[in-house]
């Protein structure tokens, strides 16, 4: 199951066939997935990535996990970047990239000192939720700033979690105002490798940025499709 919004981000935005991938774990054969596939969207979701796996404590009763989502993309993600797949990850796909190469993760932003609340109001409409939340500055000689062509975007805001080390191979291409990490690429990846904490698949089409970010992708894509396997 995935939503919709991410769908149609990779069939019009990237102009690519979306293909869902189940979360069986173990009993996923890698060696095939990566050999069909010519680039990877990992979504984001209401489940957050298990603690144990970056030692972290124990989650506060009632939070959502989803282990088989754990076992699938945790050993995933390296190898994708590995076999030159481009990536693109987002809110839960961002920070499982963050764990899959050692970095750990805050699990509730809002009770750190000094650290903006950057949950949403569930309260309000999907509209405002989704709504321009705070600024990001992105990294100069960044690949984000790049494709945006500006030095900051406003961009909604989702997460109870973040960033609290970044993974060895990763290097920051945005922050926000309380310099909590927003975005981060694979340093020595062989191509498009980018994780971003929040949400530009949402109503893509009506934002410069979010279009140009999915073309992007779908692109880089498209000439990992060419290459002879």
């Amino acid at each position: 199951m995935v939503g919709e919004k991410y769908i149609e981000a990779i069939a019009v935005g990237a102009r690519a066939m979306p293909v869902l991938i189940p979360a069986l774990g173990s009993e996923t054969d890698l060696s095939t997935l990566l050999h069909e596939c010519d680039g990877l969207l990992l979504t984001g979701s209401a489940s957050n990535v298990e603690p144990h796996h970056y030692g972290g404590p124990a989650s506060v009763p009632g939070t959502l996990h989803d282990p088989n989502r754990d076992a699938t993309t945790l050993p995933l993600i390296p190898r994708a970047i590995a076999a030159g797949l481009p990536v693109l990850a987002i809110c839960r796909g961002f920070q499982e990239m963050n764990v899959a190469y050692g970095g750990t993760l805050h699990q509730r932003l809002h009770e750190v000192d000094g650290l903006l609340d950057h949950r949403e109001d569930e309260s309000t409409p999907l509209e405002v939720q989704y709504g321009p939340a705070h600024e990001v500055l992105l990294e100069p000689g960044g690949l984000l700033r790049n494709i945006a062509g500006q030095d900051r975007l406003q961009v909604n805001s989702l997460h109870w979690q973040g960033v609290q080390t970044l993974g060895k191979e990763l290097r920051v291409e945005a922050r926000a105002p309380d310099g909590v990490v927003e975005a981060f690429r694979v340093a020595e990846s062989k191509g498009f490798a980018l994780g971003l904490q929040w949400h530009p698949e949402w109503q893509f089409q009506k934002n410069s940025f979010s279009s140009a970010l999915f073309a992007a992708f779908g692109e880089a894509s498209r000439q990992r499709a060419s290459i002879p396997r």
